[in-house]
């Protein structure tokens, strides 16, 4: 689990100074989670942000009808928290489960949030990865499940997602596009 790697895919957002990095790099814990492993449990108060090395896990919640339904995807290379819990001090609506084992770095977002006001750069790296992953791609994602089709909505997954679907079984991905796991044979067979 290398700081180097955590620091090149910060520096795809903006170019942070070496004395940003140092003093984020200071936060960095590494720790792995088995499968299965809770990087966040509904319910729990979150204090951390995970950046996954190695691995892959998902957000999920339980609606009252008892179903799972699976929000988001973290593979390798992606900051994964509750966002809003974290930054409300609430409990989260939602866990963030290990689907296989993952190797992550992470850190205290309290602690993050002070270097944001000492460091303009790692300010507006934050701004630029919360615009790109709240704003940009999550809103066109909102509008397509209220308006796609279901096959619409795969296809899409394909595209946005295909170096993760050798590792996703197929109640994953019927969970994520919000249909049956029947629904989703039927898809995939009319191609």
């Amino acid at each position: 689990m290398s700081k180097e790697l955590f620091f090149q895919q910060i520096r795809r957002y903006y170019p942070v100074s070496q004395a940003a990095e140092s003093a984020w790099g200071a936060l960095l814990r590494a720790k792995t989670y088995e499968k299965g492993g809770y990087l966040i449990k509904e319910g729990q108060i979150p204090d951390k942000v995970s950046f996954i090395c190695k691995g892959l896990a998902y957000q999920s919640y339980f609606p009252d009808d008892g179903e799972m339904i699976i929000k988001y995807f973290f593979p390798e290379n992606r900051l994964a928290a509750s966002v809003i819990a974290t930054m409300t001090r609430m409990p989260s609506r939602f866990s963030i489960v290990a689907m296989e084992e993952t190797a992550v770095l992470e850190y205290d977002f309290a602690e993050f949030k002070k270097l944001v006001e000492r460091h303009s750069d790692l300010a507006l790296f934050y701004i630029n990865y919360l615009e790109r992953h709240w704003v940009i791609e999550k809103e066109p994602l909102e509008i397509s499940f209220r308006t796609d089709t279901a096959t619409k909505r795969y296809k899409d997954f394909l595209l946005s997602h295909g170096h993760i679907i050798p590792r996703l079984k197929k109640y994953h991905i019927a969970s994520y596009l919000g249909i049956t796991a029947t629904q989703l044979s039927r898809i995939t067979s009319e191609k």
